[in-house]
């Protein structure tokens, strides 16, 4: 994903300032802040341990931080106090793919409608490629959290982590008459490069935490 947004962000004709990896992993947070200090965004897609690290290196530093990575979520509360103390900006997402949050809607929408057939069994089905941590994924929590929203049921979601695919998501409707399914399918991990580059952008010159689906909200009313 890194080396991804940074091929996408050059050929847009922005400037990297920085590449961190792997090998920074025992820098002080000090030591990363002033690297970072000056430029106009950070975007993370690292792992889930390094979530926070990072998330208080750009607060120090100062500098507006996109949050790709996922499985980290339950320290949201850290994670918005060492914003708060730093006045700084956030964006985080269960998925940076603009198509995967027109799909919420979708499925929110869906969701509203057969909230008036309860003989329907709501389900969620996910699968992404080995390497991924997290299961269930990010996206198939968000999705889940939508439904609930709308329905009484128990929403039961299937993982499958194998091979090199990158993310496929299915919410069914299910009854004896009949079954309706939604699927979002990734071809490739572009979509959630060109998402976080767009958060990138949005989020220069904003301070607090905020999720992507209000990008997303942002540019819908624009349309």
């Amino acid at each position: 994903m890194g080396q991804l947004v940074i091929t996408l962000a050059r050929a847009s004709g922005h400037e990297i300032g920085a590449v961190l990896t792997s090998r920074d992993a025992n820098r002080t947070i000090n030591d990363l802040a002033a690297q970072l200090s000056g430029h106009d965004a950070a975007i993370d897609f690292s792992i889930s341990g390094a979530a926070l690290r990072n998330i208080e290196a750009c607060a120090v530093a100062r500098v507006p931080l996109v949050e790709g990575t996922t499985g980290w979520q339950n320290e949201e509360s850290q994670m918005r106090q060492i914003i708060g103390e730093h006045d700084g900006a956030l964006i985080y997402g269960a998925n940076f793919s603009v198509g995967a949050n027109l799909f919420y809607r979708a499925v929110e929408h869906a969701a509203s409608l057969f909230a008036v057939a309860p003989e329907y069994s709501p389900f969620i089905e996910e699968a992404h490629h080995a390497k991924k941590r997290d299961a269930p994924s990010g996206t198939a929590l968000r999705l889940r959290d939508l439904l609930k929203q709308q329905l009484k049921n128990e929403i039961p979601i299937a993982s499958t982590r194998a091979g090199h695919i990158p993310g496929t998501h299915r919410v069914g409707f299910d009854s004896a008459a009949d079954q309706i399914t939604l699927t979002h399918t990734a071809r490739s991990r572009q979509g959630f490069a060109s998402g976080a580059l767009v958060a990138a952008q949005w989020i220069v010159g904003r301070k607090g935490v905020y999720e992507f689906s209000e990008v997303i909200d942002e540019l819908v009313r624009e349309k």
